[in-house]
């Protein structure tokens, strides 16, 4: 049972890739009447306007100046966040392996990531969110009530993504090749690299059903609200 909150809190899921941040905060937000704020779909966003608009993944000016430029929207429906670029929906081309490559490549430069957080940090300053990406309880909500980092065995997290993405053979061995080239960039880029904030409650999902950590994060929720009563 779910406490009633005096306050909307800012419930941050961090973590690497294949852990199941995505499922668990958008079904954690379902329950608790909250935005589910899927940062790294705006990452994607930009991504996709660079390879529209032909802007080079390593020109880190005009990739800030892209961003400045656009606008990037997350509405939420009870299927999920509907992506909107320039007031386009693109929430199926985001999902697309070229635009999921480029979106961690331009997410390792200080210029976009300052930018992003600015308008994450704009979309949840009222609370009531669960925001999920790489760098929210340490960078974009540092004092966010709730704070989980979200992790899981390599192996483990590289298996559930080929059987998200239903690949074998030759595309199985490109997606997981991309995911560790993810995980490098993530943890070693210098603006605001992968790790769990000092206060985040980490939890493992390697051995655990997506039921069993959905109701680990909601106990600490519950217990977050029940002492604002």
């Amino acid at each position: 049972m779910t406490a009633i909150p005096n306050r909307k809190l800012i419930v941050a899921i961090d973590g690497p890739a294949g852990a199941g941040k995505s499922t668990i905060a958008a079904r954690l937000a379902r329950k608790l009447g909250y935005v589910n704020l899927e940062t790294g779909a705006m990452y994607r966003a930009l991504a996709l306007k660079a390879i529209e608009w032909d802007v080079s993944f390593d020109d880190e000016a005009a990739l800030a100046k892209l961003a400045s430029d656009s606008r990037i929207q997350l509405e939420p429906t009870h299927s999920g966040n509907r992506v909107l670029l320039d007031g386009r929906d693109v929430t199926a081309r985001v999902r697309e392996t070229d635009v999921t490559e480029g979106a961690s490549r331009v997410s390792v430069y200080p210029k976009v990531r300052e930018w992003m957080v600015a308008r994450q940090q704009e979309m949840g300053a009222g609370g009531g969110v669960v925001m999920e990406g790489r760098d929210i309880g340490t960078k974009v909500f540092p004092n966010a009530d709730v704070k989980v980092f979200l992790d899981a065995d390599p192996v483990v997290r590289e298996q559930r993504r080929l059987q998200q993405q239903n690949l074998r053979g030759s595309e199985a061995e490109a997606s997981v090749a991309e995911l560790r080239e993810r995980d490098r960039r993530d943890r070693t880029r210098a603006q605001s690299p992968l790790a769990a904030a000092p206060d985040a409650l980490v939890l493992d999902s390697t051995s655990l059903s997506e039921d069993e950590v959905l109701q680990r994060v909601e106990d600490l929720v519950n217990r977050k609200l029940l002492q604002q009563n």
